[in-house]
């Protein structure tokens, strides 16, 4: 039984490899006849190409007048609606000013009393005061006289026995009372306020003047004119309406030219430099474009919704009027411009540990090339070494079929 075992395995070795054989050379077969891969394609072509930046914004005026109520009363008159041109002076609007000519009137007489009170400090005191102090010393001084003229009497009578030291020790008593008097009435017509009296008299001229200043402005800004020519672009009130001090009432810009502020994510902003140009379209104008120019790049980032930004400014040309403060509106800032050079469709470009390279079609197959490129945007890439004008590039294959160096393609359109 044994012998007969192994005379059977030799013949089972015969067999095995001859079936190895032919199914390696079938793979063989059909890895270079299977049917060629269908791919889409394109070609490098010369032309531009544009670096873009694109994003949303907001219109500000540049140049914006805004008119609040001063105090709380009604409006009296408007002579304008929303959307009105005006030039410069033009009366816009009247506030009821009754009131506030009141208290600009008390204000202007605290501040008068108020110079009275610091001219009297000058002077030591009103008129009517300097006259009576003025009366008072000059009785002290004569009463002082008499007492000098009694005390120098009795001393000269003393010397002759005729008076006795008593009666000149009271003379004496009366002149030095006499003295304190003068001394009292002189000190009180140079000194006449105190150091606390001349602080509250100038605190007083201070709080008057302040009030009269106060009053005088808003009773100016009871009539609004406008401050330049420009568009009256909001008029949140109605004539007759009671308003609240700080309210807006109107709102006023030349929208000849407008500012865009432009909200740029965070990895794009290294690539602003002011003097970019700047397109702007608004959706409610579709088919209108706006151009202008960066004037301001972010100096720092926010958050904004689930956005990183930095906020660059950009003045545009508004010369029709169209483009409305507040409004939002799209912007595409230029960042660079190339022209007459070769570019090819972006999603031809590949991938592999950060070297780029693409599929060239050649005699209708793929061949794996390293590209450089430069400006790139969301369609096209700048190809600056690698390929030729005019050379074939595989974009991608039907049924999302892998591509391979050396594959054999047809293209389809």
């Amino acid at each position: 039984m044994a012998s007969t075992n192994n005379s059977k395995a030799p013949a089972r070795r015969r067999w095995t490899w001859p079936v190895i054989i032919l199914v390696a050379a079938a793979l063989l077969y059909f890895s270079f006849h299977r049917a060629p891969l269908r791919v889409h394609a394109a070609t490098v072509q010369r032309g531009p190409i544009r670096s873009l930046i694109s994003t949303n914004g907001k219109i500000e005026p540049v140049q914006n007048f805004e008119a609040h109520a001063p105090v709380a009363t009604t409006v009296k008159r408007i002579l304008v609606k929303e959307g009105d041109h005006v030039r410069r002076g033009q009366l816009l609007l009247q506030l009821d000013d009754a009131d506030i000519r009141t208290q600009a009137a008390r204000a202007l007489a605290q501040v008068k009393s108020a110079q009275a009170d610091q001219s009297a400090l000058k002077t030591g005191g009103t008129q009517e005061e300097l006259i009576i102090l003025n009366a008072q010393l000059v009785k002290a001084r004569s009463a002082r006289d008499a007492a000098q003229h009694n005390v120098d009497a009795l001393r000269h009578l003393q010397q002759e026995g005729a008076a006795s030291s008593g009666e000149l020790r009271q003379a004496e008593d009366t002149l030095a009372s006499a003295q304190a008097d003068v001394t009292q009435w002189q000190q009180k017509l140079n000194d006449r306020y105190s150091q606390p009296e001349v602080a509250r008299i100038q605190a007083q001229a201070s709080a008057a003047q302040a009030a009269y200043d106060a009053a005088e402005d808003a009773l100016s800004k009871s009539t609004v004119r406008a401050p330049f020519d420009g568009v009256v672009y909001s008029l949140p009130v109605k004539q007759g309406a009671f308003v609240q001090a700080g309210d807006l009432l109107l709102q006023e810009a030349d929208l000849s030219r407008v500012m865009v502020r432009a909200f740029v994510d965070e990895p794009d902003i290294g690539r602003l430099l002011p003097g970019q140009k700047v397109e702007v379209t608004w959706d409610a104008l579709p088919g209108r474009t706006w151009t202008g120019s960066v004037t301001g790049v972010p100096s720092t980032v926010k958050p904004r919704l689930n956005r990183n930004i930095g906020e660059t400014t950009c003045a545009v040309d508004n010369h029709d009027l169209r483009l409305l403060p507040n409004v939002n509106v799209n912007v595409t800032i230029l960042v660079a411009e190339h022209d007459n050079v070769l570019t090819l469709e972006r999603d031809a470009l590949r991938a592999e540990d950060s070297k780029l390279y693409v599929y060239q079609i050649v005699n209708d197959r793929l061949k794996r090339q390293p590209v450089e490129i430069s400006l790139q945007n969301l369609t096209r890439v700048e190809i600056t070494s690698g390929l030729a004008e005019g050379a074939l590039v595989a974009l991608s294959a039907e049924e999302s079929k892998p591509l391979s160096d050396n594959a054999a393609v047809t293209v389809v359109h």
